[in-house]
């Protein structure tokens, strides 16, 4: 009996085990049905079987993303690999690690019209980190030491910094099925391993860069989307040592957490609206970590600063403000381990660590106070509006949520929200975005992914982005999955309630009123009727429930298994209003906070006035 060789197919997925992989994503197709059988003989492997290929790459990509190390993707060939790309994308933008496998039609059936054929080689261009395509599977020991070598590269680059997407095409003839058995081989031929360690600076480097923290006066950590094991206890300790607040975004895993968060500052994007603590609050030196931070308050007071930067980014360029800086390719959390260590003897004075060794006293205390002010202004303010405000959503929940919750929030509206009202909280709760490409698509995917990883899941999304993503409900095969998807739903694109194109309505200068239908896009469909009829538990919020009563029925949901969805409805228009209300009172407290800080005693300068230059 004729067919497709098992010992090839058998080797690559032993290699892929090998090298790490335990997680393979697996859409129905007939081409790809070698690789198919292959997958799902390991032992080693858990394989998801997803109908939706779009669905399926987001699914895994979250999986990868929560598990921290590579996850195979396959898919048979012609548009069904296409509809990889968007996932694909995310991956290589966000640096999650994915090996995607493409099967593919034999030489000889290419650009000739043959059915399901499309040129696959190089499929997804610059945005996979490497490509190769395999030979049709031939038996021989030559061949198996080929492709155990292919697979091991595929998963070790993958998983190196920066990570990303990889693509491995291979072709296959019919008959599909594989002959020979597919079980792993005990006596088989070692698998390609890669031995690699973390990026480091040499001494002389790492002594030059303490040397400017210690000699910086009013030093500024900011960190951006960050999800690094030990990265968020090793990021205080440099604040610390260095005296610096940490201006973190909502999705730095900064501001919740058992580490240290005195010099956490959670919301700068609202404080940083304030033209006066813009003035008052300038740098001498800013230090980042991270991916590109969601707030634009925080990138326009970089710019207008100017002070010198120092972006920490082992092995890419991740710099959009186009300020002159110094790039540090190392691994972020080991650096700053080893600069607070570096920084701590360069103190002057013998002072010891803290805020008066490096930055001084009243620079820190500046910070801590304007949050402290705009903390205590966003809940004062949302307490007493008496009316369901978004922001709402997350203000209660870090206290709410079961220890090891994952949270994945949707862009557009959810994650802004995310970045200015998330307070801090000693709970370890992990927050995760697709802030690399940051589309709206495949977020639920990515959070149902993300459960796969075994943490209780909590997506926030908005209605626009759950629509589009229906298929994540509907063709998924993961059971055990446990997993509460709160659509935040205002009958359309909410965010463009905030940006220049509400303005667009304005007959007076020949402008017509075509923002509902081009922006605002309103679309009247029950999320729920649909979420029901796709096999999700469902739960109307009220919209009296807001605050605790939103994280109590967030935090019951996740108490039991399966995957329910939650809606909170709310009124665009209004909801506009209200996060202005929310953003005037917190400038008026933040105001106040810096007056009180400038008129104590003991300042040395590294707070000044609103409009005057900040001191050397």
């Amino acid at each position: 009996m004729s067919g497709t060789p098992a010992e090839p197919l058998r080797a690559f997925v032993e290699a892929l085990v090998g090298a790490g992989v335990r997680e393979a994503v697996v859409c129905p197709g007939s081409r790809s049905t070698p690789l198919a059988l292959a997958l799902r003989a390991h032992p080693g492997l858990r394989v998801f079987v997803h109908l939706d290929e779009r669905a399926a790459a987001y699914f895994g990509l979250g999986l990868a993303r929560a598990a921290r190390r590579p996850v195979v993707l396959l898919s048979t060939s012609g548009t069904a690999a296409v509809n990889f790309a968007p996932a694909v994308t995310e991956a290589r933008e966000a640096r999650v690690p994915l090996v995607v496998l493409t099967a593919d039609r034999p030489p000889e059936l290419r650009d000739r019209g043959s059915n399901q054929t499309i040129d696959q080689v190089h499929l997804y261009g610059s945005r996979a980190k490497w490509f190769v395509e395999l030979p049709v599977p031939e038996a021989g020991p030559n061949a198996e030491a080929h492709v155990r070598w292919v697979a091991g590269r595929a998963v070790a680059t993958a998983a190196a910094p920066p990570a990303g997407p990889v693509q491995v095409n291979w072709p296959f003839r019919e008959p599909l099925v594989p002959v020979g058995s597919l079980s792993p081989d005990p006596e088989a031929a070692p698998h390609t391993s890669v031995v690699a360690g973390v990026r480091r600076l040499d001494e002389e480097a790492l002594r030059a860069l303490a040397e400017r923290l210690a000699a910086s006066r009013r030093p500024l950590l900011v960190c951006g989307p960050f999800d690094r094991p030990g990265g968020a206890a090793a990021l205080v300790e440099l604040a610390r040592a260095v005296g610096a607040p940490i201006l973190a975004d909502g999705l730095a895993n900064l501001r919740t957490g058992p580490h240290d968060r005195t010099n956490v500052v959670a919301h700068a994007d609202l404080v940083l609206r304030s033209e006066r603590a813009r003035a008052a609050l300038r740098p001498d030196l800013v230090l980042r970590f991270g991916a590109t931070p969601t707030s634009k308050a925080l990138a326009g007071y970089l710019v207008e600063t100017a002070a010198p930067q120092i972006v920490v980014d082992d092995g890419g360029w991740n710099e959009p403000t186009l300020l002159p800086g110094t790039m540090v390719q190392a691994e972020p959390a080991a650096l700053a381990t080893a600069l607070a260590e570096a920084v701590r003897p360069l103190a002057a004075g013998g002072r010891g660590e803290g805020s008066a060794s490096v930055g001084g006293s009243d620079w820190i205390a500046a910070w801590r106070a304007v949050d402290r002010a705009a903390a205590g202004a966003i809940v004062a303010t949302a307490t007493g509006l008496g009316e369901l405000f978004e922001g709402e959503v997350v203000l209660d929940l870090p206290d709410r949520l079961p220890e090891g919750t994952i949270v994945y929030v949707g862009n557009s509206m959810p994650v802004r929200d995310l970045d200015a009202y998330l307070a801090l909280s000693p709970r370890a709760i992990r927050w995760l975005g697709n802030r690399g490409a940051s589309g709206i698509d495949g977020v639920v995917s990515s959070a149902l992914g993300a459960a796969a990883s075994g943490a209780p899941v909590l997506a926030v999304v908005g209605d626009l982005s759950f629509l589009h993503d229906l298929n994540a409900l509907a063709t998924i095969r993961a059971p055990g999955l446990r997993a509460t998807i709160v659509v935040v739903d205002n009958d359309g694109g909410g965010i463009f309630s905030f940006l220049p194109q509400a303005t667009t309505e304005r007959p007076e200068v020949g402008l017509p009123a075509h923002f509902e239908e081009l922006f605002g896009t309103p679309h009247g469909v029950n999320v729920l009727a649909v979420a029901r009829a796709l096999g999700a538990e469902t739960e109307e919020l009220a919209p009296g429930r807001v605050g605790e009563a939103v994280g109590r029925a967030v935090a019951a949901s996740l108490e039991r298994p399966g995957i329910r969805v939650l809606r909170l409805r709310t009124d665009r228009s209004r909801n506009v209003e209200l996060h202005r209300r929310i953003a005037e009172a917190v400038g008026l407290a933040v105001e106040e906070a810096l007056a009180g800080v400038e008129a104590s005693p003991g300042r040395v300068g590294a707070v000044v006035t609103a409009g005057s230059p900040a001191k050397q």
